[in-house]
Parts: structure tokens; sequence; C-alpha cells
């Protein structure tokens, strides 16, 4: 496909699978090589990587180390095939992954031109920043920075692609890139194959969802698939492609001799995986996920197309991380009859012995019923219990906080037992979403001995395009006209969902099978229904966003994941679970809606 660029992901995460690198460029043909590794939890791991062996007089930290291991076996075959790598994993030190790929090539004897791009971190300027008038407002709390007790450790702005398209425009092999937007690594290799200008909204909206649906890896080709049934197999499952046309369209697909899946279902799941407002906003475009078309063309090939685009936003998001504190906490089993009476004697037993609740900044105690009534088994019959305080002052929830709860556990309810070891207390990171004016952002892109400064789009007073959405008909939901035409279901046997974090909140994507099942659903799942449906998020903001061209709905959950997932204290701190809880319970629909489900 000489009118396309294939452009392949190997990483959707720091952890992803080591091997998939060498697996795509061995795989098949491909263009271009990309990598995502950058999470708010990763920024924050990287964060206490770099400060640990900056302790040791090691410089060279702050960056994913694991992808130096995949550059090594594959920066030869990509140099022969004339393959672009372009990732993220330059963290918080893009300039010392540089050094080391430089070397990798040295040691290998290979002429390669690495060039790295810096400009996100704004750490040096924060103070001069606020004072310049930047209150750094939390997207999700509305608290300015200047209000937030915590110690301040990193800051990076979320750059975009014209720095990448200006290093592979200089002859770049290889690009190391910092806190760059996810989809961005995807949209500067496009832009560059096509030279896109900066007002090819259109097109660039194109590799905007190109780019978010192949940056998690196998989640586009069947990993986390509501209905994980239709995959035929999750052994050597393919890793995604996307085949980027000059207009933006695009195909994704995966290698040939993979498994997995490529359908119009786990496209729709990932493109709906961790957005908000369906006009999805990026410091280069701002794409209408709401006007665009997903079919099937083949086997595991999808096409998607007509994704509208318009001038991006004023700013850019920044991802600060700051010391939120200290935390401890305990999770006890408890076991067999008077549950709850048990949990809150040793609940109050224990907040007593340590001086009350009250001097603690946060605490969270949580009961999870997972006995049954008349137990076969011994596990059973146990339930578990969850206390976690936190506190900026170290010492309330340090050894002597874990040592009041264990000086009661022989004076206290009976068949009670630690079900994880017990801490001294450990510090944990807060997440502190924001946006930055971007006339305050300059990109600066290194290659051989030049250094190239790349403004920002909208900084560059280019007339503004801003494209209407023309809203898409609902069909029409079946009529229930009469007693005995419903028939009660799980939600997931009709519809799909997908989950994810965004910092403190979370969305939930929910999809229908059919364009019948839509129209019931876009009338029945209201933001009230879903909070009847998932009581945890009564209390709540949930905003709901139609998408109805792909017969979908997002909900987006602000704050329940508190400070982002480094410090959540729930069980599933990146909402991964969510959608499957919404698919559990129990709807009536109307029985029309069922007659190709074996509901036996």
């Amino acid at each position: 496909m000489t009118n396309a660029i294939r452009i392949a992901n190997c990483s959707g995460f720091y952890g992803d699978k080591l091997s998939a690198a060498i697996e795509m460029v061995e795989g098949g043909p491909i263009d271009v090589l990309t990598g995502d590794y950058l999470a708010e939890l990763t920024m924050a791991i990287l964060y206490n990587q770099k400060m640990k062996r900056s302790s040791q007089g090691d410089s060279q930290g702050g960056y994913v180390g694991t992808f130096l291991k995949q550059v090594k076996q594959v920066l030869q075959p990509c140099i022969e095939k004339n393959i672009k790598i372009v990732s993220n994993a330059g963290g918080l030190n893009p300039s010392g992954m540089a050094d080391a790929i430089k070397e990798i090539a040295k040691e290998l004897g290979l002429d390669v031109k690495v060039a790295y791009i810096d400009g996100d971190d704004l750490m040096p300027r924060m103070q001069a920043l606020q004072t310049e008038g930047e209150a750094f407002t939390n997207m999700d709390t509305g608290v300015n920075l200047a209000d937030n007790k915590n110690t301040l450790l990193t800051a990076n702005a979320y750059l975009g692609a014209w720095g990448i398209k200006e290093a592979l425009d200089q002859g770049a092999d290889v690009v190391i890139c910092p806190r760059v937007t996810d989809a961005a690594v995807v949209i500067g290799p496009a832009a560059w194959k096509f030279n896109w200008q900066r007002s090819d909204y259109d097109a660039l909206a194109g590799a905007l969802a190109a780019g978010h649906v192949i940056e998690c890896g196998q989640q586009a080709t069947g990993g986390n698939y509501a209905f994980f049934e239709e995959v035929p197999s999750f052994t050597n499952i393919g890793y995604p492609i996307a085949e980027i046309e000059a207009n933006g369209n695009f195909t994704v697909t995966k290698h040939p001799g993979t498994t997995g899946l490529v359908s119009v279902g786990t496209i729709k799941a990932q493109l709906l995986y961790e957005i908000g407002d369906p006009a999805y906003k990026n410091p280069d475009v701002i794409g209408h996920f709401d006007t665009l078309s997903i079919e099937q063309v083949g086997d595991d090939r999808v096409y998607v197309s007509g994704c509208k685009g318009s001038c991006p936003p004023p700013s850019h998001k920044v991802c600060i991380n700051t010391l939120g504190g200290y935390r401890n906490g305990f999770e006890f089993m408890l076991a067999g009859l008077d549950i709850e009476t048990k949990a809150k004697r040793l609940t109050d037993a224990f907040f007593t012995n340590i001086g009350g609740k009250e001097q603690f900044d946060d605490v969270s105690v949580e009961l999870i019923r997972s006995d049954k009534q008349n137990p076969q088994t011994n596990e059973e019959a146990f339930a578990r219990l969850r206390i976690i305080a936190k506190s900026h002052d170290k010492d309330l929830v340090g050894r002597l906080f874990s040592a009041k709860m264990v000086e009661i556990f022989l004076a206290n309810i009976p068949g009670l037992g630690p079900m994880n070891p017990i801490g001294n207390g450990a510090s944990f990171l807060s997440y502190w979403p924001t946006l930055v004016d971007s006339k305050y952002i300059t990109e600066r892109v290194y290659v051989d001995d030049k250094v190239i400064v790349v403004a920002p789009t909208s900084q560059l007073n280019l007339e503004p395009v801003h494209h209407h959405v023309e809203p898409t008909a609902v069909p029409a939901a079946p009529l229930i006209v009469r007693a005995g035409e419903t028939v009660s279901i799980p939600f997931g046997r009709l519809f799909g969902t997908r989950s994810g974090d965004k910092g403190g909140c979370a969305n939930v994507g929910v999809w229908a099978t059919s364009e019948e099942a839509y129209g019931f659903l876009h009338d029945f799942l209201t933001v009230e229904r879903l909070k009847i449906l998932m009581p945890e998020t009564a209390d709540l903001e949930v905003v709901r966003y139609d998408l109805a061209n792909i017969h979908s709905l997002n909900f987006f959950i602000k704050g329940i994941l508190g400070e982002g997932v480094a410090s959540s204290v729930r069980m599933d701190a990146q909402a991964k679970s969510m959608g499957e809880y919404l698919r559990a319970k129990t709807i009536d629909v109307p029985a029309v809606l069922t007659k190709h489900l074996n509901l036996a």
C-alpha cells in the first residue's frame, strides 16, 4: 500500500510484552514502529526511579529502560528496512535516552541518526508562570495550585506531533519523545509522510483517531474486549497497525499469523476508552469522534473514515505530580456470621486505640462481602475489610499505626486474620491535571548538532476552524405496548463496555450491538439510571456524551478515583472493571431485542 503509511504499535504501557517490537518488525511490512509507555502513573514511577538513581550519582534515570532492550533487538533490521522508530519512552529524560541509543548504535556498528525532543518540563518555570497569572487550576476539582499544600514533584505539558514531524523531516531514524500526547507518535509520522500542514485539520483528526485506537496495543486487537468469546484465541495476540491514508482515513489491522481480533466492536471499544467529550482535544487538532464511521472491510481489517477536525485549543494539558502525603492500611479476613457487626466492632476498636479518625486527612473503610450463606468451603465464609488512612504527618500513619492494629489481634472478633503484610506507611503521589496557556510552550528538536524550535499551532495566528457537528439521528426505541413484552437479562448481553481512568475521574463507554438496541439504550441509560445501577456514583457529577454515529454513549464520572491512580484507595484504582460491573447488572429490555440471544 504505497498510498498509505503503516504505523505499528509495540507497547500500550510500561511493562508490556518485551518481544513485541521485534515481532512487529519481522512479522510483516511496516513503515514506522511506535510505542506508548507513558501514563500519569508511569510519570510518577519514572520520577521515583530518577530520584533513586540520582541519589546514587547516576544521571541516567527517568526514562523507560526496557525500551532500550527492545532497541537492541530491532535497531539493525529497522535501519535495513528503513523503518522509523518513534517513542515516548524518553519520559523525564529524553536526552539521556537518546545518548543511550547512540551508544547501542555504536556497539552494533550502525550509522543511526537519533533525534530527541524536549520543552515539556515546566518545573523550572512553575513559580514564574504562576506569577504571570497561570493558576494551574485542577481540571477535576477546580482548586488552584497555589491552594494545594502538597510538594510539587513534576510538571510536564503534553506536547504535540509537529516536533516529531520536524525530526523526521531532518532525516532522523529514531525520535525519542518526552511527555507527548499518546496519539502524537502516530500523528507526527503521518504528517511527515504526507507533508500535512498545520491547518489540515480533517486529516490530522483522522490520524488522532488512529493514534488513540492503537496507543494501547492489544486492546485494539481483542484484549480487554467485552465480548471476549468472539476472540478466537488470546495466544500470541497481535499488536495493531494503522494504515493511514493521505486524507486521514485509516485501516486497523494486525500481522498475519497472529491471533486476536480486529472488528468493528474492538475498534469501537478502544475508541471509547479513556475519553470524555467526543470532541477529543489535542494540541494539534480537535478530533470530533462523533463524526467518524467504522466498517469491517475484511478479516481483521476495519476502516475508519470521515473524522472531522477543528483547530486546536489555546492551551496545553499539563501532568503535575505532587507528594500527596503518607498512607497506611490493612486488609482483613472476616469470617462466618454477623459480618457487618464484626466489621464495625473491629473498626471502632482500632480507631479508639489509635486516637480517633479525625486526626487523619482521609480515612477509607470498605467492607467487601464475598461471603455466602451456608458456605460449602471455608473460603466461602470470607468477607474482607479494608481500612486505609492518609496524612501529611508521616508519623501518624507509620510504625505506631501498624502496631496499634497488631496489638488487638487477640483481643477482638473471632476469625480475624490479615490478608496482606502489615506495613509501616509509605508516601504516595497525587495527580494534578491542569492546563497552561500554549504561548508558554516551545518544543525543541535536537538532531545532529542542530536545535530546531517548534511553536504550537495555536500560536501561529492561523484562521480559526470550528467544525459544527450535525447530530446523528437516533433510531426509535422498540415500543412496549403490553405486559409480557420485556425480559430481564444482564446488561452486558446486549451492550458492550470499556472503562478506564482519566486522572481522578473515570469513563465508561457503552455501545449497542444493533441499531435497534441503540434506540433503546439512548432512551434507557440516562445519567439518573446509571447512578441507580452504579450506586457509588450517586453523589458524583456524571456527564453523558452521545456518539450516535457508532451507536454509543460515554459517561464521564468525576472524582471517583480521588486524586488519581497513585493515590486512589479503590481496589480498582484504574477503573478497568467498571464497565464489566455495569454489564453484570440485570435490566428489563424489550423482548424483541433478545431474539438473537441464547438466554438458556
